[in-house]
């Protein structure tokens, strides 16, 4: 690649003075913010516990990039937006990037070229996978000490469109694309990810769940003994295995049911009563009750608490199987409502930290890649943890890729100290470093 260095580059003029530019502005960054990421997996040990879960099978004599900073060069540079293996063929001199993944930013050598991750990511194996599965667990249980009265676990899917020959890589006829179909469970109440399962395009959302939620479940009854667990989800894990699964083993579970006929039937007097107030007032009604009913895949009734809601536009009626005794509104409005919450987990998994980018062809490799922006998304997590009581608590990880870690600096490295001289005009001074503080103040 031929490269033109022009000296100075004229912009014309301002107030009758020449606006000049040039390239001789020494080692810059845009990305200054990531040494907090760097902060956060020093304390916690995120990279570490990734790095001991995968074996890493070249021989010694030709290792130029051992795989600790492999690990850490892919997990920070999908948490500061560089999501595609590709993007390191231009920030693998990046100062900050050679200094959150373990190397002077001057002196030291470049940080490994796109073909070496993509060996990297294509040399795991099913046994990596399952200690990477487990790592995530235990991280969790790190971040969420105990003991806990509740364990809330919200689970969903979301569509992964694919392009090309990649393995278990089909049609899926609700999203009309070739996709894969992965499986998200998160902690209800924190938003942590509790486990990540990438599943072929074919599969129905509910594929798998019962496995996978019988080793976490016993998991997490295991290291929160007397901790009560909930399983929240909408109506693509309606079905008589989990529901079974749930009861064996004594978790409460709210549900949502697809309506159907015989459910509107159960509920065509309360919907009348709505309606009825609605004419008398002209105001949105929400009527609630509760009922026992029995699918015809069902071994046995069960409880179905149904939402009547009957506005300007007609009336919306909402179904929720749950074995939970709470009085229907409340069961609606504060237990199975608050599940939308998993929502916008999904959202930032795949807007922020791009973790639908899974364009490998072999399957295993892209399971691999999921856990590498899972473990990416919970750098945000810890992150947001400690900026709990600012301004920044509930932000998103777009908004705090943004604030916190997209910040100009100039890097120099002298012979005691790597130097960053950040933006003077940086607004959130104050806030980062309170952040810095806090998270060296946090228990490891």
């Amino acid at each position: 690649m031929n490269t033109v260095c022009h000296k100075q580059l004229s912009f014309g003029s301002l107030f009758g003075k020449q606006v000049t530019a040039a390239f001789d502005g020494g080692h810059i960054t845009s990305d200054a913010g990531g040494l907090l990421l760097r902060e956060l997996d020093e304390r916690y040990g995120l990279t570490a516990g990734f790095t001991d879960s995968v074996s890493d099978r070249r021989h010694p004599s030709w290792v130029i990039h051992d795989l600790k900073a492999l690990v850490k060069q892919r997990i920070f540079s999908i948490a500061l937006g560089y999501e595609d293996n590709n993007d390191a063929q231009t920030l693998r001199s990046d100062p900050v990037l050679k200094t959150i993944s373990g190397q002077l930013p001057e002196t030291s050598d470049d940080l490994a070229s796109p073909p070496t991750l993509c060996r990297f990511e294509n040399s795991v194996s099913r046994k990596d996978l399952r200690r990477l599965a487990d790592w995530l667990f235990k991280f969790y249980v790190k971040t969420h000490p105990g003991p806990r009265e509740v364990i809330v676990i919200d689970i969903d899917t979301t569509d992964d469109p694919t392009h090309g020959q990649q393995q278990l890589s089909f049609f899926h006829g609700y999203y009309e694309q070739h996709m894969y179909h992965p499986l998200f469970i998160v902690d209800g109440i924190s938003g942590f990810p509790m486990a990540c399962v990438l599943r072929a395009g074919n599969t129905h959302a509910s594929h798998r769940i019962k496995a996978v939620l019988k080793r976490l479940v016993k998991k997490l009854k295991k290291a929160y003994p007397k901790a009560r667990i909930l399983l929240r989800a909408d109506a693509g894990f309606a079905v008589p295995r989990l529901y079974r699964f749930c009861e064996k083993r004594r978790i409460s579970y709210t549900i949502g049911l697809i309506t159907n006929d015989r459910l509107k039937a159960k509920a065509a007097e309360l919907l009348e009563k709505a309606q009825q107030h609605y004419d008398e007032s002209k105001e949105k009604q929400r009527l609630f009750t509760s009922f026992n009913y029995r699918a015809e895949s069902w071994s046995r009734y069960r409880r179905v608490v149904c939402k009547v809601e009957y506005t300007d536009k007609g009336a919306n009626q909402r179904f929720v199987v749950s074995n939970v005794l709470l009085k229907p509104q409340r069961l609606y409005d504060e237990i199975y409502v608050l599940r939308g919450d998993m929502e916008n987990r999904i959202k930032e998994f795949k807007l922020d930290i791009k973790a639908d980018r899974l364009s490998c062809h072999r399957f295993v490799a892209n399971q691999f890649r999921l856990f590498l922006h899972t473990f990416a998304y919970c750098l945000f997590w810890l992150l947001r943890d400690n900026l709990k009581g600012t301004e920044l608590a509930n932000a998103q990880v777009g908004t705090l890729r943004l604030k916190l870690l997209k910040i100009g600096a100039r890097i120099r490295e002298t012979s005691r100290r790597v130097w960053l001289h950040m933006a003077s005009g940086y607004p959130y001074q104050a806030l980062f470093a309170q952040t810095l503080e806090r998270i060296k103040a946090a228990p490891t």
